[in-house]
């Protein structure tokens, strides 16, 4: 029998490397695609012999529009789409470099929107197929210190409602995950101070994921893994944006080094 085909953006560590696991355990051939070709060789050899799937590994940066495009060439064919590439920055907005802004946003927004686009094409014409887009729960409120993030992320999870919405009864699920603060290397790389932030609140990487691609199964609008992000959630979609910015900045001042 043919096995589905699964393309995993951002499989490289963190979540992405756990969809990959939990995706080949379930007898799923992958696409893993990041920058880090060695980090994806790696990958692919274990899951190959451990699972004894197909993997195929896509080295490329998805904010370059060229290799971009050879991903989206290959998500048109593919039966599962997990779109979690993704990065943050913290600052001030006017201190950030503006390059580095707009990357994070095509890389965030553009790039998610083109794959999930390539992919909803041919999942729609074969009348079967799931599309999860990752988010945040930073995409329920606004985001000071974190703007550019917070941003794109509201709008992958506006986005990916919408689509959730436009493909029913077509054989396709769409689901956005929207994790909290989750164990990976994104905290490091935004520069937040992981040691500002209380051991509660953390997630491990693989029920995050494993929650994400649950969701997908019973085509879920919106995954919010864990009790905690669930009561934060409603929390933030009931209460006034001009509250929660000033609460985001009271603690995204604390969280984040050298602010």
């Amino acid at each position: 029998m043919t096995r589905p085909v699964a393309l995993v953006t951002g499989a490289s560590v963190g979540i992405g490397e756990q969809f990959a696991r939990i995706l080949a355990e379930r007898s799923h051939d992958l696409v893993l695609v990041a920058r880090d070709k060695a980090r994806l060789d790696a990958l692919a050899k274990e899951l190959q012999e451990q699972h004894r799937v197909e993997c195929e590994v896509l080295a490329a940066d998805l904010t370059d529009a060229a290799q971009l495009a050879a991903v989206e060439a290959r998500a048109e064919t593919v039966d599962v789409l997990v779109n979690n590439a993704g990065f943050g920055t913290t600052g001030r907005f006017d201190q950030l470099d503006v390059d580095g802004e707009d990357r994070e946003i095509r890389l965030n927004v553009l790039a998610l929107s083109r794959l999930t686009h390539a992919a909803a094409r041919g999942m729609v014409e074969r009348g079967s197929g799931g599309i999860l887009n990752v988010a945040s729960i930073a995409a329920l409120q606004p985001g000071p210190t974190n703007a550019t993030y917070s941003a794109t992320k509201a709008f992958v999870l506006s986005f990916t409602e919408a689509i959730h919405e436009e493909l029913k009864g077509t054989g396709v699920s769409v689901t956005c995950l929207a994790p909290g603060f989750t164990r990976s290397e994104f905290q490091q790389r935004a520069g937040y101070d992981e040691g500002q932030i209380p051991g509660f609140l953390w997630q491990e990487a693989d029920v995050v994921a494993r929650a994400g691609l649950d969701g997908l199964a019973r085509n879920k609008a919106v995954v919010l893994p864990g009790a905690l992000n669930k009561a934060a959630g409603i929390v933030l979609r009931l209460t006034p944006h001009s509250i929660t910015r000033r609460g985001s900045g009271v603690v995204s001042n604390r969280i984040v080094k050298d602010a």
